[in-house]
């Protein structure tokens, strides 16, 4: 095992998570601002991910594998599927949060509906909806590793590998980035998280 095999299943485990997010945050940012007006649909939307959240990974990858196959796709759809939880919740409940006043202030100064969204109600609820994305892009991180059981690629290879040969070596080189990478990426989104609600403040 040598650097160039780690670096190539950082790649592809990097690529499957970040994917997978990317579609989470471009669905569940905008439904989440939507359910702020509709609190019926709003229930039934909660509803449909919390069901989502509480399928086993397992069962989620036996499922989606029947129509994407032993590939990556399925994992990142998985991942697409499970991030959009925290991504709806938290972006719904930064909206609802924003300062009704500011609002009204906006209105005021003759700001259109989508002028609010953009330069208020989205930069406000930003701090919120940040949160719920390093939420998903933890378990994310997890999800991705447990892939390489159908197929998929990524750091979770080495760490199967290791586990069959009972080779510690090889299966710490996958563990270890992706424990690592959980860390970085909590400390960063977290740091991120602090100073912009300092800004919005």
């Amino acid at each position: 095992m040598n650097f160039s095999d780690i670096g190539s299943a950082l790649l592809v485990h990097l690529q499957i998570v970040f994917t997978g997010i990317l579609f989470g945050c471009l669905i569940g940012i905008p439904v989440g601002s939507l359910l702020r007006e509709h609190k019926t649909i709003s229930q039934i939307i909660f509803t449909i991910v919390d069901i989502i959240q509480t399928v086993p990974t397992l069962a989620m990858f036996t499922f989606l594998m029947l129509i994407f196959g032993l590939n990556n796709s399925t994992v990142i759809f998985s991942i697409f599927l499970y991030s959009l939880f925290p991504i709806v919740r938290n972006t719904y409940t930064g909206i609802k949060e924003v300062d009704k006043g500011v609002i009204r202030a906006g209105r005021g100064i003759g700001m259109t509906e989508m002028q609010i969204y953009f330069k208020l109600e989205l930069p406000l609820a930003m701090p919120v909806i940040l949160s719920g994305v390093r939420l998903a892009l933890i378990t994310a991180l997890s999800i991705a590793t447990t892939g390489v059981l159908i197929g998929a690629g990524g750091l979770g290879m080495l760490v199967w590998r290791g586990i069959q040969t009972r080779n510690i070596r090889m299966m710490l080189s996958g563990a270890i980035p992706v424990s690592l990478l959980a860390i970085m990426f909590d400390i960063l989104l977290s740091t991120l998280e602090k100073r912009i609600g300092r800004r919005s403040k």
